[in-house]
Protein backbone atom coordinates (compact mmCIF):
# COMPACT_ATOMS: atom_id res chain seq x y z
CA UNK A 1 0.00 0.00 0.00
CA UNK A 2 1.34 3.59 -0.65
CA UNK A 3 2.06 5.81 1.97
CA UNK A 4 -0.58 8.55 2.42
CA UNK A 5 -0.38 11.71 3.77
CA UNK A 6 -3.56 10.37 6.09
CA UNK A 7 -1.63 8.32 8.18
CA UNK A 8 -0.02 8.26 11.52
CA UNK A 9 3.80 6.63 12.39
CA UNK A 10 4.07 4.82 8.90
CA UNK A 11 6.96 3.64 7.47
CA UNK A 12 10.05 5.03 9.62
CA UNK A 13 7.53 7.98 11.27
CA UNK A 14 6.96 5.31 13.93
CA UNK A 15 10.45 5.14 14.29
CA UNK A 16 11.00 8.85 14.26
CA UNK A 17 8.68 8.54 17.35
CA UNK A 18 10.10 6.43 19.03
CA UNK A 19 13.19 8.01 19.23
CA UNK A 20 11.36 11.63 20.57
CA UNK A 21 10.05 8.85 23.37
CA UNK A 22 13.42 7.73 23.81
CA UNK A 23 14.82 11.17 24.09
CA UNK A 24 12.01 12.21 26.90
CA UNK A 25 12.42 9.05 28.66
CA UNK A 26 16.63 9.26 29.61
CA UNK A 27 16.25 12.22 31.70
CA UNK A 28 12.49 12.01 32.84
CA UNK A 29 13.34 8.78 34.57
CA UNK A 30 17.36 9.36 35.60
CA UNK A 31 15.75 12.53 37.59
CA UNK A 32 13.02 10.83 38.79
CA UNK A 33 15.43 8.59 40.51
CA UNK A 34 17.78 10.84 41.59
CA UNK A 35 15.40 13.15 43.54
CA UNK A 36 13.86 9.97 45.39
CA UNK A 37 16.85 9.02 46.18
CA UNK A 38 18.56 12.35 47.50
CA UNK A 39 21.33 12.01 45.51
CA UNK A 40 21.18 14.97 43.56
CA UNK A 41 23.64 17.69 44.76
CA UNK A 42 22.23 20.59 46.94
CA UNK A 43 19.51 17.73 47.98
CA UNK A 44 19.34 17.73 51.75
CA UNK A 45 16.71 14.41 52.14
CA UNK A 46 15.24 12.23 49.29
CA UNK A 47 11.70 13.33 47.82
CA UNK A 48 8.90 10.60 48.33
CA UNK A 49 7.05 9.61 45.54
CA UNK A 50 4.43 11.30 46.18
CA UNK A 51 5.80 14.64 47.19
CA UNK A 52 7.08 14.69 43.55
CA UNK A 53 3.33 14.11 41.95
CA UNK A 54 1.68 16.99 42.60
CA UNK A 55 3.91 19.84 40.67
CA UNK A 56 5.43 16.68 38.03
CA UNK A 57 1.22 16.68 37.01
CA UNK A 58 0.47 19.98 36.96
CA UNK A 59 3.74 20.65 34.96
CA UNK A 60 2.48 17.69 32.68
CA UNK A 61 -1.27 19.12 32.68
CA UNK A 62 0.37 22.33 31.47
CA UNK A 63 2.59 20.76 28.97
CA UNK A 64 -0.09 18.75 27.03
CA UNK A 65 -2.63 21.68 26.42
CA UNK A 66 0.12 24.14 25.38
CA UNK A 67 1.67 21.39 22.92
CA UNK A 68 -1.94 20.28 21.39
CA UNK A 69 -2.93 24.49 21.25
CA UNK A 70 0.19 25.39 19.27
CA UNK A 71 -0.35 22.18 16.98
CA UNK A 72 -3.65 22.92 15.80
CA UNK A 73 -5.15 19.89 16.99
CA UNK A 74 -8.26 21.02 19.26
CA UNK A 75 -10.40 20.93 16.02
CA UNK A 76 -9.49 16.98 15.89
CA UNK A 77 -12.29 16.32 18.93
CA UNK A 78 -15.77 16.39 19.42
CA UNK A 79 -17.38 19.78 20.12
CA UNK A 80 -20.55 21.22 21.67
CA UNK A 81 -21.34 24.44 21.17
CA UNK A 82 -21.95 26.54 24.61
CA UNK A 83 -22.83 29.79 24.64
CA UNK A 84 -21.43 30.71 21.57
CA UNK A 85 -18.29 28.78 21.54
CA UNK A 86 -17.01 25.38 20.41
CA UNK A 87 -16.25 23.20 23.27
CA UNK A 88 -14.10 20.10 22.81
CA UNK A 89 -15.06 17.30 24.94
CA UNK A 90 -14.49 13.33 24.56
CA UNK A 91 -16.71 10.59 24.10
CA UNK A 92 -17.59 8.24 26.98
CA UNK A 93 -14.77 5.89 25.26
CA UNK A 94 -11.71 8.39 25.15
CA UNK A 95 -12.92 9.49 28.69
CA UNK A 96 -12.33 6.21 30.35
CA UNK A 97 -8.99 5.32 27.96
CA UNK A 98 -7.80 8.53 29.50
CA UNK A 99 -8.54 7.46 32.90
CA UNK A 100 -6.93 4.64 32.48
CA UNK A 101 -3.59 7.13 30.92
CA UNK A 102 -4.46 8.58 34.05
CA UNK A 103 -3.04 6.09 36.49
CA UNK A 104 -0.46 5.36 33.84
CA UNK A 105 1.05 8.40 34.09
CA UNK A 106 1.07 8.34 38.17
CA UNK A 107 2.56 4.88 38.41
CA UNK A 108 5.09 5.46 36.13
CA UNK A 109 6.68 8.30 38.33
CA UNK A 110 5.88 6.36 41.12
CA UNK A 111 7.45 3.11 39.59
CA UNK A 112 10.93 4.66 39.57
CA UNK A 113 11.01 5.92 43.46
CA UNK A 114 11.07 2.80 44.96
CA UNK A 115 14.18 1.80 46.84
CA UNK A 116 15.85 -1.56 46.25
CA UNK A 117 14.84 -1.90 42.59
CA UNK A 118 16.83 -0.44 39.71
CA UNK A 119 15.65 1.73 36.82
CA UNK A 120 16.09 -0.91 33.97
CA UNK A 121 14.50 -3.74 36.66
CA UNK A 122 11.61 -1.93 36.51
CA UNK A 123 11.15 -1.03 33.27
CA UNK A 124 11.39 -4.52 32.22
CA UNK A 125 8.86 -5.50 34.97
CA UNK A 126 6.39 -3.14 33.42
CA UNK A 127 7.69 -3.05 29.58
CA UNK A 128 7.58 -6.93 29.47
CA UNK A 129 3.37 -7.07 30.74
CA UNK A 130 2.94 -4.55 28.41
CA UNK A 131 4.37 -6.67 25.65
CA UNK A 132 2.39 -10.03 27.05
CA UNK A 133 -0.49 -8.06 26.88
CA UNK A 134 -0.46 -6.98 23.52
CA UNK A 135 -0.93 -9.90 21.43
CA UNK A 136 -3.85 -10.62 23.94
CA UNK A 137 -5.52 -7.23 23.00
CA UNK A 138 -4.80 -7.88 19.05
CA UNK A 139 -6.48 -11.52 19.49
CA UNK A 140 -9.55 -10.27 21.05
CA UNK A 141 -9.82 -7.28 18.75
CA UNK A 142 -8.80 -9.66 15.82
CA UNK A 143 -6.13 -8.40 14.05
CA UNK A 144 -3.58 -10.51 12.35
CA UNK A 145 -0.48 -10.47 13.99
CA UNK A 146 2.98 -10.68 11.42
CA UNK A 147 5.64 -13.15 12.23
CA UNK A 148 8.26 -10.09 12.71
CA UNK A 149 6.09 -9.16 15.72
CA UNK A 150 6.12 -12.27 17.18
CA UNK A 151 9.70 -12.49 16.82
CA UNK A 152 10.28 -9.21 18.74
CA UNK A 153 8.00 -10.06 21.50
CA UNK A 154 9.22 -13.52 21.88
CA UNK A 155 12.94 -11.62 22.18
CA UNK A 156 11.47 -8.86 24.74
CA UNK A 157 10.03 -11.60 26.96
CA UNK A 158 13.33 -13.19 26.83
CA UNK A 159 14.94 -9.79 28.02
CA UNK A 160 12.64 -9.60 31.17
CA UNK A 161 13.37 -13.45 31.87
CA UNK A 162 16.91 -13.28 32.02
CA UNK A 163 16.39 -10.02 34.45
CA UNK A 164 14.17 -12.45 37.01
CA UNK A 165 16.37 -15.38 36.64
CA UNK A 166 19.27 -13.17 37.83
CA UNK A 167 17.45 -11.60 41.05
CA UNK A 168 16.75 -8.46 39.98
CA UNK A 169 13.55 -8.94 41.45
CA UNK A 170 14.00 -10.29 44.93
CA UNK A 171 14.03 -7.28 46.66
CA UNK A 172 10.62 -5.80 45.11
CA UNK A 173 7.66 -4.67 47.45
CA UNK A 174 4.10 -5.04 47.73
CA UNK A 175 3.84 -1.28 47.16
CA UNK A 176 5.70 -1.78 44.21
CA UNK A 177 3.96 -4.91 42.79
CA UNK A 178 0.50 -2.46 43.46
CA UNK A 179 1.65 0.44 41.58
CA UNK A 180 2.66 -2.01 38.50
CA UNK A 181 -0.44 -4.04 38.69
CA UNK A 182 -2.66 -0.69 38.04
CA UNK A 183 -0.27 0.26 35.37
CA UNK A 184 -0.76 -2.86 33.43
CA UNK A 185 -4.70 -3.26 34.19
CA UNK A 186 -4.72 0.40 32.68
CA UNK A 187 -3.02 -0.78 29.80
CA UNK A 188 -5.07 -3.59 28.89
CA UNK A 189 -8.17 -1.41 28.85
CA UNK A 190 -6.63 1.65 27.00
CA UNK A 191 -4.95 -0.70 24.52
CA UNK A 192 -8.40 -2.29 24.10
CA UNK A 193 -10.36 0.43 23.68
CA UNK A 194 -7.31 2.07 20.78
CA UNK A 195 -7.74 -1.15 18.95
CA UNK A 196 -11.88 -0.54 18.76
CA UNK A 197 -11.68 3.03 18.41
CA UNK A 198 -8.99 4.48 16.96
CA UNK A 199 -5.70 2.77 14.87
CA UNK A 200 -7.57 4.14 12.21
CA UNK A 201 -5.19 4.58 8.34
CA UNK A 202 -7.10 7.88 8.74
CA UNK A 203 -5.03 10.54 10.37
CA UNK A 204 -7.93 12.80 11.90
CA UNK A 205 -9.43 9.79 14.04
CA UNK A 206 -5.99 8.87 15.59
CA UNK A 207 -5.67 12.63 16.46
CA UNK A 208 -9.11 12.57 17.94
CA UNK A 209 -8.88 9.77 20.29
CA UNK A 210 -5.45 11.42 20.63
CA UNK A 211 -6.58 14.52 21.56
CA UNK A 212 -9.35 13.57 23.42
CA UNK A 213 -7.75 11.21 25.76
CA UNK A 214 -4.97 13.60 26.80
CA UNK A 215 -7.49 16.30 27.77
CA UNK A 216 -8.89 13.97 30.21
CA UNK A 217 -5.34 12.55 31.89
CA UNK A 218 -3.64 14.78 33.24
CA UNK A 219 -6.57 16.97 34.81
CA UNK A 220 -8.39 13.93 36.23
CA UNK A 221 -4.71 12.45 38.09
CA UNK A 222 -4.17 16.46 39.37
CA UNK A 223 -7.79 16.68 40.53
CA UNK A 224 -7.45 13.08 42.25
CA UNK A 225 -4.38 14.20 44.09
CA UNK A 226 -5.16 17.65 45.04
CA UNK A 227 -8.41 15.69 46.25
CA UNK A 228 -6.46 13.28 47.87
CA UNK A 229 -4.58 15.78 49.73
CA UNK A 230 -6.99 17.90 50.85
CA UNK A 231 -9.35 15.34 52.10
CA UNK A 232 -7.29 12.74 52.92
CA UNK A 233 -6.09 11.77 56.23
CA UNK A 234 -2.85 9.11 55.96
CA UNK A 235 0.77 8.87 55.15
CA UNK A 236 -0.08 9.18 51.34
CA UNK A 237 -2.03 12.53 51.68
CA UNK A 238 0.55 14.20 54.23
CA UNK A 239 3.15 13.57 52.09
CA UNK A 240 1.02 14.79 48.79
CA UNK A 241 0.44 17.80 50.81
CA UNK A 242 4.11 18.32 51.85
CA UNK A 243 4.74 18.18 47.92
CA UNK A 244 1.84 20.96 47.56
CA UNK A 245 3.41 23.27 50.19
CA UNK A 246 7.11 22.37 50.61
CA UNK A 247 8.34 21.67 47.16
CA UNK A 248 8.25 25.09 45.60
CA UNK A 249 11.09 26.10 48.29
CA UNK A 250 13.03 23.37 47.53
CA UNK A 251 16.18 23.82 45.38
CA UNK A 252 15.38 21.11 42.91
CA UNK A 253 11.30 22.31 42.19
CA UNK A 254 12.42 23.40 38.76
CA UNK A 255 13.78 19.80 38.21
CA UNK A 256 10.61 18.33 39.05
CA UNK A 257 8.88 21.00 36.40
CA UNK A 258 11.00 19.50 33.70
CA UNK A 259 10.12 15.87 35.17
CA UNK A 260 6.77 16.53 34.49
CA UNK A 261 7.31 17.88 30.90
CA UNK A 262 9.29 15.31 29.90
CA UNK A 263 6.74 13.27 31.12
CA UNK A 264 4.35 14.56 29.29
CA UNK A 265 6.81 14.32 26.44
CA UNK A 266 6.57 10.39 26.84
CA UNK A 267 3.28 10.48 26.95
CA UNK A 268 2.95 12.18 23.06
CA UNK A 269 5.11 10.37 21.71
CA UNK A 270 4.06 6.99 23.47
CA UNK A 271 0.52 7.60 22.45
CA UNK A 272 0.99 8.19 18.79
CA UNK A 273 3.32 5.52 18.61
CA UNK A 274 0.47 2.96 20.40
CA UNK A 275 -2.47 4.66 17.72
CA UNK A 276 -0.46 3.77 14.73
CA UNK A 277 -2.66 1.41 12.59
CA UNK A 278 -0.88 -2.03 12.76
CA UNK A 279 -1.32 -4.47 15.33
CA UNK A 280 -0.10 -3.86 19.00
CA UNK A 281 2.02 -6.54 18.61
CA UNK A 282 4.13 -4.80 16.76
CA UNK A 283 3.38 -1.04 17.99
CA UNK A 284 3.84 -1.78 21.77
CA UNK A 285 7.35 -3.44 21.44
CA UNK A 286 8.18 -0.23 19.17
CA UNK A 287 7.32 1.54 22.53
CA UNK A 288 8.63 -0.51 25.22
CA UNK A 289 12.15 -1.50 23.24
CA UNK A 290 12.51 3.04 23.42
CA UNK A 291 11.87 3.24 27.34
CA UNK A 292 14.03 -0.14 27.86
CA UNK A 293 17.04 1.47 26.40
CA UNK A 294 16.27 4.60 27.64
CA UNK A 295 16.32 2.68 31.06
CA UNK A 296 19.92 1.37 30.48
CA UNK A 297 21.36 5.31 29.33
CA UNK A 298 19.32 6.55 32.48
CA UNK A 299 21.16 3.62 34.69
CA UNK A 300 24.55 4.87 33.30
CA UNK A 301 24.06 8.00 33.84
CA UNK A 302 23.48 8.38 37.18
CA UNK A 303 26.32 6.04 37.76
CA UNK A 304 28.61 8.39 35.76
CA UNK A 305 27.41 11.76 37.18
CA UNK A 306 25.87 10.80 40.66
CA UNK A 307 28.48 7.79 41.84
CA UNK A 308 24.87 5.14 41.47
CA UNK A 309 25.36 1.26 40.80
CA UNK A 310 25.61 0.07 37.67
CA UNK A 311 23.30 -2.07 36.10
CA UNK A 312 23.44 -5.45 36.52
CA UNK A 313 25.10 -8.43 34.20
CA UNK A 314 21.02 -9.71 33.57
CA UNK A 315 20.05 -6.54 32.45
CA UNK A 316 22.43 -5.20 30.19
CA UNK A 317 21.51 -8.86 28.32
CA UNK A 318 18.00 -8.33 28.81
CA UNK A 319 19.28 -4.81 26.88
CA UNK A 320 20.75 -6.64 24.28
CA UNK A 321 17.81 -8.84 23.48
CA UNK A 322 15.85 -5.76 23.01
CA UNK A 323 18.50 -4.66 20.51
CA UNK A 324 17.87 -7.92 18.74
CA UNK A 325 13.78 -7.76 18.99
CA UNK A 326 14.23 -4.00 17.39
CA UNK A 327 15.91 -5.70 14.17
CA UNK A 328 13.16 -7.68 13.86
CA UNK A 329 10.79 -5.04 14.11
CA UNK A 330 12.24 -2.89 11.43
CA UNK A 331 11.62 -5.54 8.66
CA UNK A 332 8.66 -3.55 6.94
CA UNK A 333 10.12 -0.51 7.35
CA UNK A 334 13.02 -1.79 4.92
CA UNK A 335 11.28 -3.84 2.97
CA UNK A 336 9.32 -0.73 2.22
CA UNK A 337 12.51 1.32 1.61
CA UNK A 338 13.21 -1.27 -0.80
CA UNK A 339 9.94 -1.38 -2.78
CA UNK A 340 8.61 -4.22 -1.54
CA UNK A 341 5.08 -4.60 0.13
CA UNK A 342 4.76 -4.53 3.67
CA UNK A 343 2.55 -7.74 4.16
CA UNK A 344 -0.63 -6.03 5.60
CA UNK A 345 -1.65 -5.21 9.25
CA UNK A 346 -4.41 -7.28 8.83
Amino acid sequence: MAKSRETVGQGWGIWALAFGYFACYVPYSALTKALSRGVYPGMERPLAGFELLPFSLMASMVGMFAFITLKGWWKHAHHTRVLHLDVPHPTRWTFLSGLCTAGIVATTTMAYTFGGVSIVFVMLLMRGGVLIIAPIVDAISKRKVRWFSWSGLVLSLAALLVAFLEGAGYAITLVCVLDITIYLASYFVRLRFMSRFAKSVKENANLRYFVEEQMVATPVAMAIVAAVALLGDGDISRLLARGFVELPASPVFGLVLIIGLLSQGTGIFGGLILLDNRENTYCVPVNRCSSILAGVIASYSLTLFLGQRTPRTGEMVGAGLIIAAILFLTIPSMLEKHGKPSPSPG
